[in-house]
């Protein structure tokens, strides 16, 4: 039981880091592209070399 009492702090404080992560992405919209995906599905060009 005594792991329980460092495995659960170390649980929480990691999961708020990648909680804390998550929002910084979602602030800085770095998922804002609501065009690109469906216009680029649709398309026939293809890219042999993607710009990296």
């Amino acid at each position: 039981m005594d792991v329980l009492v460092w495995l659960i702090p170390v649980s929480l404080f990691l999961g708020g880091i990648g909680l804390l992560a998550f929002l910084y992405t979602v602030r800085s919209n770095q998922y804002d592209d609501p065009e690109g995906d469906s216009r680029r599905i649709l398309s026939d060009e293809w890219d042999d070399h993607p710009r990296p």
